[in-house]
């Protein structure tokens, strides 16, 4: 299987070609850490990268992209862009979560304990975390959580990963000797390996908001003019 991965969830734009044929290789990578401006890079990388492996876009078998969480902007285009090209190729799209492909990532590490908790930076002392064990498969629900509440709630033998990696840890009262990663956005080659193997049934390309729309409806049909 061929598949083409997408990544523009966090600060970073990435697009893979990846294939199962031979141990999951990664044929071309395109990644850069851009903050902002993920649509006018994207795609530039996946023209890249196609070009790179020598594929064509009816060579693929499936797109892959993240799901969330991360920024509403950098989500809706790469869904947008990865749902445009299923529909077009009339291929699947299957969703990756940054938790899950971060966690993948942490699991390989020789220290990771039999809880990797996977958190990244919210609000103050928000962070958005998942629990997964030591082969990166989740035994928890990804959620919002605060420091405080973390601190009180985490396993004796917890490793850390992600952006909020450092300030959980710390606010655990556990050494600098737990934490695995404090990367802020998943390697695109996970995202890619993890998309390979998912099941398009149950990993949809819709995002993952762990937090409610901050701006509200009016609550009449009428919008009042100042």
């Amino acid at each position: 299987m061929r598949v083409l991965a997408i990544d523009t969830a966090l600060a970073n734009c990435a697009a893979a070609v990846c294939d199962d044929s031979d141990g999951a290789r990664c044929l071309a990578v395109s990644s850069e850490e851009i903050g902002r401006g993920h649509a006018e890079k994207l795609m530039d990388m996946i023209g890249e990268v196609m070009a790179e492996s020598s594929t064509a876009f009816t060579d693929l078998d499936r797109v892959v992209v993240t799901t969330g969480p991360g920024s509403f902007t950098g989500l809706r285009v790469g869904l947008s862009v990865a749902r445009g090209f299923g529909l077009v190729l009339g291929k699947p799209v299957v969703g990756v979560t940054t938790l899950a492909a971060l966690a993948r990532s942490a699991a390989n590490d020789p220290r990771a304990g039999a809880s990797i908790l996977v958190a990244l930076t919210g609000k103050g002392e928000e962070v958005y975390c998942q629990e997964f064990g030591s082969s990166g498969a989740p035994i928890g629900e990804p959620a919002v959580r605060t420091l405080t509440d973390l601190k009180q709630s985490l396993p004796a033998d917890v490793t850390f990963a992600g952006s909020a990696a450092r300030a959980v840890a710390e606010a655990a009262g556990y050494g600098q000797e737990r934490i695995l990663s404090e990367c802020g956005y998943p390697d695109i080659r996970d995202v890619a390996r993890l998309g390979l193997v998912a099941n398009p049934k149950e990993a949809a390309p819709v995002p993952l908001y762990l937090r409610p729309p901050e701006a509200s409806p009016p609550k009449s049909g009428r919008i009042e003019r100042q």
